[in-house]
């Protein structure tokens, strides 16, 4: 009895520790590997595309949807009601959509990806799925193209990465939050699994769950499904998941070296097409993603196209300002990361190798102070080539901005250190 107590106790300590060694769900599909997230950080700068039929109504995407935002049908609520919003889809004619023109505009704006509403939350398809009539290839609907189909094209003959947002929340659905949740929940995953199989090759998916639980979308075999059906693809952060990177919302994000994030931000007020809607300058566009780089994280610029399918002429000028500044000192953005400094009054810091760009965002500071960077400074300069003065002591870096020679918006210097920087206040 002895030795049969004693084999029995080591053939269930030696399955214990075999369970213990292989790796659970959670660790196996929740996130990527590094390898697999590194051309997404070294991109740093992407398009997102906000758009549907309610592009006809210059009002909110998905939010407007008998919602709080200011529309035409009711100045009191902003609402548009629920029935009319429900059937925008059967005028919805965009004739001069061109997805190779979109993808020009991106890579013209100095973009590396494009990340494309394939259903926001008011539960429209932009492809053509099986599993709702409620789509852009309806035959109720007069474009009747696939959109997703088209973009995902585009973007693969261009060289462009690729990223479809989808929102896990459906207000359309009608059994969405009921007592047939899981019915809803059959539905989604079937829907993404659509999206992971018939475009080809996808790099990201953005789910969007307005704080929904992990439970709430059963995040997990959906996730092992993604994996599974796209081995390289990275996952953002809100379907419950903590996942490859975190997303904060028309901000940047705060400093962090540990942890990938990214800034979704609208190039106008909203994030679908508003008439007239209030733009943001060059200097703000061009900042806001200088901040980001610093911060190392990734900026990711809104446009919601017109419903004609254009994206908005003024809108189009701005972002090829942005490639054009790009195309000066992109060698400062494009294959960084943040620091070796946190962002300070003047600016922030970017870094690649030996090399370390010094943004320098503030005009007010006639000469930046840097600390000690672990390493000697060998030269500083403008990307243009003309010399900066500094003075390199055992305290740190003295820089002699060049005035009227820098940048109206980012004075980029570039210090040449005879080693890798030490890396600051991680």
């Amino acid at each position: 009895m002895y030795v049969y107590r004693r084999v029995v106790f080591l053939v269930v300590a030696s399955m214990l520790i075999v369970v213990s060694a292989m790796p659970t769900m959670s660790q196996e599909y929740i996130t990527t590997s590094p390898d697999d997230i590194a051309w997404w950080q070294d991109a740093r700068f992407g398009l997102f595309v906000h758009w549907g039929p309610v592009s006809l109504e210059g009002t909110e995407i998905g939010w407007s949807r008998g919602g709080e935002r200011r529309g035409r049908h009711d100045t009191t609520t902003g609402a548009v009601p629920v029935d009319i919003y429900d059937n925008l889809y059967k005028s919805f004619n965009p004739t001069r959509f061109d997805a190779r023109e979109w993808v020009d505009i991106a890579k013209s704006a100095g973009m590396k990806y494009l990340v494309f509403t394939t259903k926001h939350h008011d539960g429209f398809s932009m492809f053509d799925t099986q599993w709702s009539d409620y789509r852009i290839t309806s035959p109720e609907c007069p474009f009747g193209r696939d959109v997703v189909k088209e973009l995902a094209d585009a973007c693969h003959e261009a060289g462009i990465r690729l990223g479809f947002y989808y929102s896990p929340v459906d207000w359309y659905h009608p059994d969405y939050r009921t007592a047939h949740h899981e019915r809803y929940v059959t539905f989604m995953h079937n829907q993404v699994r659509e999206l992971c199989t018939n475009y080809g090759q996808l790099d990201i998916l953005w789910f969007d769950g307005l704080g929904g639980t992990s439970d709430d979308w059963n995040s997990l075999p959906m996730f092992r499904m993604i994996r599974e059906l796209q081995p390289h693809i990275i996952i953002n952060n809100r379907a419950g998941l903590a996942a490859d990177f975190s997303t904060p919302e028309q901000r940047v994000g705060q400093y962090n070296l540990d942890r990938p994030w990214e800034s979704c931000i609208t190039i106008c007020h909203q994030w679908a097409w508003k008439p007239d809607d209030d733009m943001k300058t060059l200097s703000e566009c061009i900042r806001t993603l200088v901040t980001c780089a610093g911060g190392d994280g990734n900026l990711l610029l809104n446009v919601g196209p017109m419903p004609d399918g254009r994206i908005e002429p003024r809108q189009v000028e701005r972002l090829r300002e942005i490639g054009n500044w790009l195309d000066k000192y992109g060698e400062s953005i494009y294959g960084t990361r943040g620091g070796p400094i946190p962002p300070q009054s003047w600016g922030v810091t970017t870094r690649r190798d030996s090399n370390v760009y010094v943004h320098v965002l503030s005009g007010d500071d006639r000469v930046i102070a840097l600390p000690d960077l672990g390493a000697k400074v060998l030269s500083a300069e403008l990307l243009s080539g003309l010399k900066v003065r500094y003075d390199q002591s055992p305290l740190g870096v003295l820089i002699e901005t060049p005035g009227g020679a820098g940048d109206d918006i980012d004075t980029v210097i570039r210090l040449t250190l005879d080693n890798e920087p030490r890396i600051l206040n991680r």
